[in-house]
């Protein structure tokens, strides 16, 4: 439903007066109209082009005709394509029926040209990195597109005052999140890496009759953070016939009764009373390491404590202490601090945790919607339409 509701509101941004109603296979409505060419005599689609007398440094010209140069894409920079850290080859394919895409490579290496170009940004996996330096090097930026919703890895505050706007893609992983947020917990309590590794070792001659898990079924999960993702947590939950508690800075009531959720105003009732919690909030420095040694001492030691929020919301020292001396049964988490963690850390060389590599969103279907929904935001900002999913500094 959720998901639903975000579609439509995407598609109430509309781009272009008088454009066709579309629908592509596998893109977003938003995104296959402003991509598709009018077949009349005189094309839809705006000039972008800077001068001393614009706006921000952009003006828009007249409606093209078919007889002249094909209109200018606005510039839009990324860190790289394809290779370890670049934007993958079928998202650069999208980004490129909307903008002129400028590798961080090429930027640097023509900076007086390209700067007037770029009039936004699409970060993806926190690349590129956007500093002061940056932002006082591009004068025609507009709006920086974060592919995700987490947005730690970008100072809000600096970036507004240079008058650039920020935007995510809460929509687009809601549901991917909350699926590794049951595999993980469900992995955990059946204890299905530890089983794997006996099923397939050379070393094994039978497997131990008193090697168990816990039920996941009527048991009680504690969701720390009810937005979407958390939301939708709660719903697989329900179907596994699981007690739902939920501590959140205002109370959901709508969402809860959907649920059957119990709020608690205090987390500490949360981690007393939870046979699973699971973190599934952004970072904030209000709310960094708010999982310390304290609220570890508040778990059940049968709990299991599971993170797809960020790394650094837990106190990573503390969870190795509490899972050596036995505080808490287990630990299940798709995000560190620093991701990846040092091969000699200690979290790595205990039996009583996964660690996934940050994977929350690492689906064909999350990457390509992700991709959808910045395109989108990015537009609105370019073209002065409502934002779907503006980050506004706090």
């Amino acid at each position: 439903m959720l998901r639903s509701k975000a579609f439509n509101l995407l598609k109430s941004v509309h781009l272009m007066s008088g454009q066709p109603k579309l629908s592509y296979k596998g893109i977003h409505p938003v995104i296959a109209s402003h991509g598709h060419r009018s077949h009349g005599s005189v094309g839809y689609r705006q000039r972008y082009k800077t001068g001393a007398g614009s706006a921000g440094g952009r003006t828009l010209g007249a409606p093209q005709t078919k007889a002249m140069s094909e209109p200018e894409l606005p510039g839009l920079l990324i860190l790289d394509i394809g290779g370890t850290y670049g934007v993958q080859e079928n998202i650069v394919a999208l980004l490129k029926k909307h903008f002129c895409l400028i590798t961080m490579k090429e930027f640097l290496e023509n900076k007086k040209e390209m700067s007037k170009k770029i009039q936004s940004v699409f970060v993806s996996e926190c690349r590129p990195t956007v500093d002061q330096e940056l932002l006082e090097s591009l004068p025609n930026l507009k709006v920086i597109g974060n592919s995700g919703v987490g947005v730690d890895h970008l100072n809000l505050k600096m970036i507004s005052n240079f008058g650039v706007k920020v935007t995510n893609t809460p929509h687009a992983v809601a549901d991917s999140t909350a699926d590794i947020g049951m595999a993980l917990m469900l992995a955990s309590a059946r204890r299905l890496v530890e089983g794997s590794q006996i099923a397939i070792s050379p070393h094994t001659k039978y497997f131990a009759v008193d090697w168990l898990g816990v039920e996941v079924t009527r048991a009680t999960l504690g969701i720390i953070g009810m937005g979407r993702i958390g939301y939708k947590v709660a719903q697989r939950a329900r179907a596994f016939e699981m007690k739902i508690l939920y501590h959140n800075r205002k109370q959901r009531k709508e969402e809860e009764q959907a649920v059957g959720a119990h709020y608690c105003e205090k987390m500490e009732d949360l981690l007393q009373q939870s046979d699973f919690v699971m973190l599934v909030v952004n970072l904030t420095p209000e709310n960094h390491k708010m999982i310390g040694k304290k609220e570890l001492g508040l778990m059940k030691p049968t709990a299991t404590l599971i993170n797809i929020g960020r790394g650094a919301l837990i106190d990573q020292d503390a969870l190795v202490e509490a899972l050596q001396n036995n505080v808490i049964r287990a630990a299940a988490l798709d995000v560190t601090y620093p991701e990846p963690l040092p091969r000699d850390h200690p979290l790595l060389k205990l039996n009583n945790i996964i660690i996934t590599p940050h994977i929350g969103t690492a689906t064909v279907q999350a990457i390509q919607m992700m991709a959808e929904e910045a395109i989108a935001n990015m537009l609105a900002v370019l073209n002065g339409q409502p934002i779907p999913s503006e980050v506004f500094p706090k």
